[in-house]
């Protein structure tokens, strides 16, 4: 990866000039003027070439019908970047003319042979011997049911859906066909117990075995219709290569009129309970089975419907297709009670017809009228209908008879239904078979896009078009359904045996709704969401026997977890003389008990234990488990947190964290309140990871074992006796103390190091001797040993930074002019400790920000990428996920804003864009930040981070990472995600360190370390199972007093910094900061290149003479020895992977 050629940043006058030109072709396309069309556009090769416009041509007034676009673009577009990118999408989704002929092409074939299907002799329902080589798609249960069947041509062929409309898009083409079943195979009575569904599917099964001898059939397969196992459909493609380009459904579906559409009233039974459960009971109605067989007697006039209204609009086909892109990046357009693009259709159709939306709308203000009509209308309570007069009597002609026909009430629907969405008919609810969680789903991302649309700081089209949610990137925690078997259990216990038999016995289906409303009143506050996955259409060879309904993949459910109460220990319910007490006893059962509250109040309530703050995000798995067991017979193994074992990667933090800040808080105040110094204090400001709750591993207050140390003659320090392992390694928190301005302050950098020194010196002699304090000074910084923890002390002069930068000219002029010293103070004193307080506020806003940051740089060191991304850097990119969430919401678990760390480094577009994170909403003129990016490109930093405090530099990047290194972090992160999630969805036992476990492949040497002078081993990715005594002991530690400790003492991080300073110009050196064994070594490719003899470059180089010329080449060898010499009771071992090296 590091031989890749690095990324060329565009001059920005080239940009500007091919801009222009841009430009220039598109004012030249728009004009219907012949005189300004330019000539020679298209090279030879068929190549657009930038036109050549003479000035005169270039200056020319615009036409009406370009201001008509402008003003257009301006109204309703941030810029008119965006309405070029929605009109390239619609460009980029619509089917091309080779793509229509080939579907054209392929249709006519299939229903050329569709036409001659061989009768058969008529045979009993329940005889399917005259099949063979396919079989039936339906699941024959009960397996008998009363009728005769025979096969015949079809009665007609009809293209249906939207590709006979021109809204059919891409990437995946499905076209629909609809094959009439003859009249002579039905029966009037066959609405009743399936009889209709099941010759249907022997329908479906004789053409599939007819299509089975066709040539121009690449692939047949079986699936079914959303999900619903009565409407089984046949999947076909095109041999060869032309079989991903498009898929033929083929639906069978009776003759239009053929039963009255009155038998299938929502309040009407067509189940028999005799039939379905052989015992005779009462008749339930069974409106989800009713709507199945409506629904295959409607497909052509709902396409009838559909064209007459779309011809209204001309924008009509380009709405809806933005529609479905919006649906399918959001996973709600595929599955059982799915919205897809029909329902999109005819959504976009009442729109239109109740004049919500204006014909000469353009598909931009179609699509936001549609979000706009989901946000604002629950259809789970308010229903609409296409129906125009949904309250009268509807009178139909069929067979030379009247039948008055009462349409169903909406109510009526509303009774029947969850979701109510009625079409032109008045008899078929649309969206019969979806949840009221999948609509309240709907709703929820529509509002969503709806805020973000009009922010100027987003890339709506991005985040509204182009990002893909799934469900374990979109939801804090998600949970596994797996074994679904179980839910038949599910419905015995809930008593849903009437909704089982509407179901046709799909168990899944039937107890879903039921076990969702159950957690729904579990969770109640902690949530602000619940949702679950649709479950996907099932597709199976045509030769294979359907699949069972255990068979599908685990159900997933969705939770977005409202912070000030998910992780609550106490679920407190109604006072015990309350009415509804006797219903929360029911809910929680033997988990609810009588408590008495501080307040005397004495009510139902339940605790659930648990010990930390980790442990509490398990609390809503704790009642999702609870509440499944107790009232629907699901046991605890059939449900799967995912993603819940993070925390084994980095520990419990948070409570050390706390721990830091507040002995930190403690040392602030005492601090302030120190007498006797000769210049006030001004400021007291933490600079350290910890006191932002970001650091991996927080400062863990410790007791010394001083058996294992040996005292040093000054009494200043403890160094571990000789035969024993690395000591535990103590970091320095660093406080940031600044001093008040005086006249006494010099103006000369060394003297205000010296004042500072003696500063260093009187606080330590007035903390030991106010607060017996054991600390040490050095003229750099003073060490605090308080309450097991090691406060490193550095004072601070405001002027120093800019004394710093002052310069004498020969001529006596005070000049300011920056250099790196003054950088590194200023970075040090003013911008660490700026940052620590924003992220300290931002922890204190979202509760899971400070255990994101520990994830993602804990990946980045375990990936040996920590040391180029920086600390700080990685914080400010995990704080643009919460702070920019587009199109989420901000994370509220580690998991989910751990895998958007993922997505967000691989895909950013860091070459062309800044990263904004807009900290305390303080940051405006956002175009004009992206402007001056643009504009300086050449000359800023790889990574390039906007705060409101850095506009300009990006300081935390602007050393590093270098292009190759931000490459390998985005391809690492890219994989890591794939892996991550690929795992997470499997439904198996989860490793979470599979993510976390570094490449070795493309490193030339590894330099294994003796694992015993790693003080942080215990911390490693995979820790060993036996660690080494590291000076340390349980127990509280002391407040004050006792020797002090070796302080920042890493062997490791000492000897890379050894190896850097000497091979440096040779090689790359990289480690696992946090426990690593392992040093990776990559050479650098140029430096084995030959080079002329000097004698003052033969650092570790030989000479090698060729044809009398000498030249140097690096000793491999000799380094190699240096490296073991160097590292001296530390190296294990050199392990050699290439012989790249030797030239």
């Amino acid at each position: 990866w590091h031989h890749k050629l690095p990324l060329v940043w565009p001059p920005h006058e080239e940009a500007a000039e091919y801009i222009n030109e841009t430009f220039a072709l598109v004012h030249a396309k728009q004009s219907k003027d012949s005189k300004r069309k330019a000539k020679g556009t298209v090279s030879d090769g068929g190549v657009l070439r930038p036109v050549k416009l003479s000035k005169k041509e270039l200056y020319k007034a615009p036409t009406v019908e370009e201001l008509n676009q402008l003003k257009e673009a301006e109204n309703l577009f941030h810029c008119s970047i965006l309405k070029m990118q929605m009109e390239e999408l619609l460009k980029e989704v619509a089917l091309s003319e080779h793509r229509k002929k080939l579907v054209d092409s392929f249709v006519q074939q299939i229903t050329d042979f569709l036409q001659c299907v061989p009768e058969s002799e008529v045979v009993e329902l329940d005889d399917i011997s005259w099949l063979s080589g396919v079989e039936v798609p339906f699941l024959l249960v009960p397996s008998t049911a009363k009728g005769k069947f025979h096969m015949e041509p079809p009665a007609s062929i009809n293209l249906v859906g939207s590709y006979p409309l021109g809204m059919c898009i891409k990437p995946k083409v499905s076209v629909d066909l609809a094959v009439t079943i003859p009249a002579s195979i039905l029966h009037p009575m066959d609405a009743i117990n399936q009889r209709y569904s099941r010759k249907r599917a022997l329908y479906l099964a004789g053409l599939a075995r007819h299509l089975s001898f066709a040539k121009c059939v690449g692939s047949l397969h079986y699936s079914c219709l959303h999900g619903n196992r009565l409407r089984p459909i046949l999947l076909l493609k095109p041999p060869g290569n032309d079989s991903s380009k498009v898929t033929l459904r083929i639906h069978a579906i009776p003759p239009p009129d053929f039963l009255k559409p009155s038998r299938f009233h929502p309040q009407k039974n067509n189940i028999r309970t005799e039939w379905f459960t052989g015992v005779a009971n009462t008749e339930p109605p069974t409106p989800h089975y009713n709507s199945t067989v409506l629904g295959d007697h409607l497909p052509l006039s709902h396409l009838q419907f559909l064209s007459a209204i779309s011809a209204q609009c001309p924008a009509f086909g380009e709405g809806v297709a933005l529609l479905k892109v919006w649906l399918r990046q959001r996973e709600l357009d595929q599955g059982a009670g799915c919205f897809c693009g029909f329902h999109a259709s005819m959504l976009m159709a009442y729109l239109l017809s109740t004049h919500k939306v204006g014909k000469t709308m353009n598909p931009y203000q179609l699509l936001r009228n549609a979000l706009n009509f989901f946000a604002s209308t629950d259809l789970t309570e308010n229903g609409i209908t296409l129906a125009k007069n949904p309250d009268s009597k509807a009178v139909s002609r069929s067979d030379s008879s009247i039948y008055l026909l009462f349409l169903p009430s909406l109510p009526e629907f509303h009774a029947a239904f969850s979701v109510v969405f009625v079409d032109p008919s008045g008899h078929l609810n649309l969206l019969a078979d979806m949840t009221a969680f999948t609509y309240k789903r709907i709703q929820h991302e529509a509002s969503l896009s709806l805020t973000f649309w009009d922010d100027p700081t987003v890339d709506g089209f991005q985040a509204l078009l182009m990002t893909p949610k799934s469900m374990l990137r979109t939801y804090d925690n998600v949970f596994k359904l797996v074994n679904l078997v179980k839910l038949q259990t599910s419905c015995k216990k809930l008593l849903l045996l009437n909704e089982l038999m509407d179901h046709s016995g799909n168990y899944v289906l039937t107890a879903l709704p039921f076990v969702l409303s159950l957690l729904q009143r579990g969770l109640e506050e902690r949530i602000h969401l619940l949702v679950h996955s649709l479950p996907q259409d099932p597709e199976w060879k045509v030769n294979s026997a359907p699949p069972k309904h255990k068979d599908q993949p685990p159900l997933s459910i969705g939770l977005l977890l409202n912070l000030e109460h998910a992780l609550s220990v106490l679920e407190r319910g109604p006072p015990a003389d309350n009415p509804k007490a006797a219903e929360f006893r029911q809910l929680w059962g033997s988990r609810s008990q009588l408590r008495r509250f501080q307040d005397g109040a004495i009510t139902e309530a339940v605790l659930w234990s648990s010990s930390s703050i980790s442990q509490r995000r398990f609390i809503v798995l704790k009642i999702i488990t609870h509440l499944l067991e107790l009232h629907a017979d699901i046991p605890n193994s059939c449900i799967m947190f995912v993603g819940g074992q993070l925390d084994v990667v980095i520990g419990c933090g948070e409570e050390e964290s706390l721990e830091v800040v507040q002995s930190y808080d403690d040392l602030s105040k005492k601090l302030w309140q120190l007498k006797d110094l000769p210049l006030s204090i001004t400021s007291v400001q933490g600079a350290h990871q910890a006191l932002r709750y970001t650091q991996v591993f927080p400062p863990v207050p410790v007791r010394l074992d001083y058996s294992f140390f040996d005292k040093k003659k000054n009494h200043l320090g403890l160094v571990p006796k000789g035969d024993q392992p690395c000591p535990c390694y103590i970091a320095p928190i660093k406080v940031i103390v600044h001093m008040e301005g005086s006249g006494k302050w010099p103006s000369e950098p060394m003297a205000i190091c010296h004042v500072k020194a003696a500063f260093h010196i009187c606080l330590r002699e007035l903390l030991c001797k106010q607060h017996n304090y054991r600390c040490h000074a050095t003229p750099g910084y003073l060490d605090v040993w308080k309450d097991g923890l090691v406060f490193r002390i550095q004072v601070a002069y405001h002027r120093e930074p800019q004394i710093l930068r002052e310069n004498l000219t020969p001529e006596g002029m005070l000049i300011y002019r920056d250099n790196a010293e003054a950088q590194a103070l200023e970075l040090e004193t003013l911008h660490k400790p700026f940052l620590t307080s924003t992220l300290h506020g931002l922890q204190q806003q979202y509760g899971c920000f400070g255990v994101v940051c520990r994830l993602a740089k804990r990946w980045l060191a375990s990936q040996f990428l920590l040391e180029d991304i920086r600390e700080e850097a990685a914080d400010l990119l995990v704080a643009s996920l919460f702070l920019h969430p587009a199109p989420f919401t901000s994370p509220s678990s580690p998991q989910v804003g751990f895998l958007r760390f993922f997505h967000l480094l691989s895909t950013f577009d860091w070459k062309n864009n800044p990263l904004i994170v807009n900290l305390n909403g303080k940051l405006t003129g956002i175009s004009y930040i992206k402007n001056d990016f643009v504009a300086s490109r050449e000359s800023l930093p790889t990574m390039f981070i906007v705060t409101p405090s850095d506009k300009k530099v990006s300081v935390w990047t602007k050393e590093a990472p270098s292009v190759q290194m931000l490459q390998r972090a985005v391809m690492l992160a890219a994989e890591s995600l794939r892996v991550l999630e690929t795992q997470l969805d499997s439904g198996e036992k989860q490793d979470m360190r599979v993510a976390f476990r570094p490449p070795l492949e493309a490193y030339d040497v590894l330099i294994h370390l003796d694992s015993k002078q790693v003080p942080l081993l215990a911390k490693a990715v995979d820790p060993p199972v036996n660690t080494f005594r590291r000076g340390t002991h349980g127990g509280q530690p002391f407040a004050s007093g006792g020797a002090l400790p070796v302080i920042d003492y890493d062997p490791v991080r000492l000897y890379m910094s050894e190896l850097r300073e000497a091979f440096g110009d040779l090689a790359l050196f990289f480690y696992d900061l946090y426990g690593g064994t392992v040093i990776a070594v990559l050479w650098k490719p140029a430096a084995f290149e030959p080079k002329p003899f000097k004698t003052s470059l033969m650092n570790a180089r030989r000479v090698e003479v060729n044809d009398d010329v000498a030249t140097t080449v690096p000793n491999v060898e000799a380094i190699l020895q240096d490296f073991r010499i160097i590292g001296e009771g530390l190296v294990k071992r050199l392990e050699l992977r290439t012989e790249k090296w030797v030239v």
